[in-house]
């Protein structure tokens, strides 16, 4: 019997949804369980399976449209018995000479969903579709063999065969080129830059991550205090241990643990950085869900590594690994992006020596690192060239006072210059 497409449940507060693509079209066959539908959220992106194996009967709902959640999208029909051949005119039969019996050929089966898309995520599949490129002759390069948009614009398909050049006809016969189109005028707008311009819809995502900063400056008391790492200890440290630590973990030791682990420390000395305000009262959290900002195609997005204050460095590293990946290759769950107690963001991968980080609301606390730049700093009277990093904390004044704030930066240097304080302390 038909089924209907719903918009099945997005998660907690999230209501709605933008049809982003259709995976498949009026009368194509679907597997079960194979994405026929991509919505966009206000976080992450969800591709909507097929419930039962047949037909994209019909489409009722666009792209572009906003759906609600159980609103229906389209039909899947069960399998559609092919139509019988058309008879042949009396005449012709009868003209037709006698011909050796045939096999009997059974039905051709729809055409089966291939392996590399399966394999291969939305954004990829969007990418060979405009290009033309048949995703299983696409190496994959993520997980399990999966086809990233990165493989899919790296991929060059062989060169086919050149054909040889026609014989070049006699002077005398060949025709004179015509004139080139004289090209058109261009047309000068009202503000006199023809059409130079692009307009663009922002992105579901990107409408939510201006709304939410936008209320987090206008809802909270932001200020921004800054401070100086000295990064000699930790990189000693990584340069000594990294080879081992990778052979023994099967992951990098990158700089994230390092500082997750310091921003632990400074909230259980600082517990109300770790806190959220609920009108008149303030719920202070005794649980680090720290989440990682990672800036993904469409806008940042903010997954949490849960409870980071019982994890190890390798369990810290391999963790926000595995969710940059899934931010990479747009597979993240909501359950990936809700919660969180504090925020920590690296501007310092794209270059950037200061910056002002925008709170994540409601959370009261966000840390921001910068790129390590040698420097000029004095050590013990003497001048001496130092790696070191800007680090800035933005807070909500209504919940955090200077001194605490002052106070919380200032244990997060001194655990990340003395990081075998953080075995005890982090």
């Amino acid at each position: 019997m038909p089924l209907e497409i719903r918009v099945p449940s997005l998660g907690e507060s999230i209501v709605d949804a933008t049809i982003v693509q259709w995976l498949k079209k009026p009368g194509d066959p679907v597997a079960r369980n194979e994405p026929v539908v991509e919505l966009e959220t206000d976080k992450v992106n969800v591709e909507v399976p097929a419930e039962q194996a047949g037909v994209l009967e019909s489409i009722t709902r666009n792209e572009g449209d906003i759906v609600e959640v159980g609103e229906v999208l389209g039909i899947i029909a069960e399998g559609v018995e092919a139509a019988p051949a058309e008879e042949a005119p009396a005449e012709e039969v009868a003209e037709a000479p006698a011909a050796a019996p045939a096999a009997v050929q059974p039905a051709a089966a729809p055409e089966p969903v291939t392996a590399g898309a399966r394999r291969a995520g939305p954004e990829a599949r969007r990418l060979a579709a405009e290009r033309s490129i048949n995703l299983d002759d696409v190496p994959g390069t993520g997980p399990g063999g999966r086809v990233l948009p990165q493989d899919v614009l790296a991929y060059q398909p062989p060169a086919p065969a050149a054909a040889p050049a026609p014989a070049a006809a006699p002077a005398a016969e060949r025709p004179a080129p015509e004139p080139a189109p004289a090209a058109p005028a261009l047309e000068i707008g009202p503000n006199g830059r023809g059409e130079r311009e692009e307009r663009v819809r922002l992105s579901r995502r990107r409408q939510t991550i201006a709304r939410r900063l936008v209320e987090a400056q206008q809802t909270a008391a932001m200020l921004t205090t800054f401070n100086e790492i000295d990064m000699s200890a930790v990189m000693d440290l990584r340069a000594r241990r990294r080879d081992e630590f990778e052979k023994r973990h099967g992951v990098r030791l990158g700089y994230m643990s390092f500082f997750t682990k310091a921003v632990v420390g400074a909230l259980k000395a600082f517990p109300e950085v770790n806190a959220e305000l609920d009108g008149d009262e303030l719920i202070i959290k005794h649980y680090y869900d720290i989440g990682i900002a990672v800036g993904a195609e469409e806008g940042l997005v903010v997954p949490v590594v849960r409870d980071a204050d019982r994890k190890t460095f390798a369990q810290i590293e391999r963790e926000i690994r595995e969710l940059g990946q899934k931010a990479h290759d747009k597979t993240l769950e909501l359950s990936d992006l809700m919660g969180g107690t504090f925020t920590i963001t690296n501007g310092g991968v794209y270059g950037s020596l200061l910056s002002t980080p925008i709170l994540n609301h409601p959370q009261v606390g966000i840390l921001g690192m910068h790129k390590i730049e040698e420097r000029p700093v004095v050590v013990n009277g003497e001048i001496v060239i130092r790696p070191m990093m800007y680090i800035a904390l933005s807070y909500d004044h209504r919940v955090v006072d200077g001194k605490e704030a002052v106070q919380f930066l200032v244990r997060v240097k001194e655990l990340i210059e003395d990081p075998e304080t953080l075995l005890l302390d982090g």
